[in-house]
């Protein structure tokens, strides 16, 4: 005897009316204010409007763009080079605290000067722009997204590992592949260019060439070295007598921008800066390049103030430089080589003139120059003790 269940119709329709529930619900209005109640909102203004805002500033909005949308020149993200604008977070901190008066005052009636230039032709509704002014100050009260690390060198460590272990699986078990040398070549080249990998990422430990932060006051070494000729030791003035070159004090900046107020690149947001933190009183926190290991000693009045070494030689070209960046890896043996080429001012020095038999040598010319390792530069002790 053969079974027949039958399906009632109305069952036909209960995924339909499941469908129909979830959808409802989730678009109803009750749900769409929770949602934007967890999301959070800023001076009681929605999530919705932060997103609007947020496409206005990246031009996604209005669809007929009749001009550069704002983050063509007011970068989200850190960039390789100077951009001389203020980037969106600056904005965002300046005037979180401000009102939209303010805020509109300065887009859209910027007076005289480079900021009047840049937004001559910017058109925006003032319903919209104030869509704008929310969307950063949420910038400011959560911060920049933070970039995705990138795993390329990783993901590439892990495919050598996988064919490592195919290529000794082959070998020992598989033994499908009639030519032996081909698996035994695969596992030589993946596991030789697994160990470069660690051998290079393990040398690089603590090295940072190249490091290039931003800095909380866009400055440019091209603009005040290279341009406008400022020597480096009017600025580091300790240089030649201390450990550091020394940080420059704000009020050492204002000696000339007492009475330069906007720079020819950057206008008036940057040079602010500074005029602020002198009001307020307050440091400006710059972010430290050069960084040597604890148990480093290194003194620049030994270098510059004794030896008489150029900036540049261990900095680079400073004066062509608008993002100040680590020139050299800083490591032992770019140190020790240094001593062992870089030829001393040992005459007409005083600080040497406690090495008599060197001087006799170089007098009847049984010594042609004198390097920083032959005055004992390279001795373990001079540097870690």
């Amino acid at each position: 005897m053969k079974l027949k269940f039958s399906v009632s119709p109305a069952f036909g329709y209960l995924p339909m009316a499941v469908f129909l529930a979830l959808f409802l619900f989730v678009n109803s209005p009750v749900l769409a204010e929770s949602v934007e109640n967890q999301h959070g909102a800023v001076d009681g203004h929605s999530h919705r409007d932060i997103k609007r805002g947020e496409r206005f500033f990246k031009g996604l909005l209005p669809h007929k763009l009749e001009h550069q949308a704002c983050v063509s020149c007011h970068n989200l993200t850190p960039t390789d080079t100077l951009n001389w604008n203020p980037s969106a977070i600056a904005i965002a901190e300046k005037y979180l605290d401000k009102d939209f008066a303010a805020f509109n005052n300065a887009v859209m009636n910027p007076g005289v000067g480079m900021l009047a230039q840049v937004h001559k032709d910017f058109k925006i509704e003032e319903e919209d722009l104030k869509t704008v002014k929310v969307y950063l100050d949420n910038l400011a009260m959560t911060g920049p997204v933070p970039q995705n690390m990138t795993i390329n060198n990783l993901l590439l460590f892990l495919f050598l590992g996988l064919l490592i272990t195919w290529a000794l699986l082959e070998l020992i078990f598989f033994r499908k592949i009639r030519y032996r040398f081909i698996p035994v070549l695969i596992f030589l080249g993946a596991f030789g260019y697994q160990a470069k990998m660690l051998v290079d990422e393990g040398i690089k430990l603590g090295r940072s060439e190249g490091y290039a932060p931003d800095q909380p006051i866009k400055f440019s070494h091209k603009v005040h070295v290279g341009e406008n000729g400022i020597d480096c030791k009017y600025c580091h003035h300790t240089v030649e007598q201390g450990k550091s070159a020394g940080i420059p004090a704000t009020n050492l900046c204002m000696n000339c921008h007492v009475l330069i107020r906007e720079g020819t690149n950057s206008g008036k947001f940057e040079i602010a800066k500074i005029v602020e933190a002198v009001e307020k009183e307050e440091p400006v926190e710059w972010v430290r390049l050069h960084n040597l290991p604890d148990h480093v000693f290194f003194s620049h009045a030994i270098h510059v103030g004794v030896a008489k070494i150029d900036c540049q030689q261990c900095h680079g070209d400073v004066e062509e430089m608008d993002i100040m960046e680590q020139h050299a890896d800083l490591s032992m043996g770019w140190c020790v080589n240094c001593h062992r080429d870089t030829e001393v001012q040992f005459t007409e020095n005083g600080y040497y003139e406690t090495f008599v038999k060197m001087h006799e040598e170089m007098g009847i010319e049984d010594l042609k120059k004198v390097t920083a390792a032959d005055l004992g530069a390279n001795d373990c002790m001079r540097c870690h003790y």
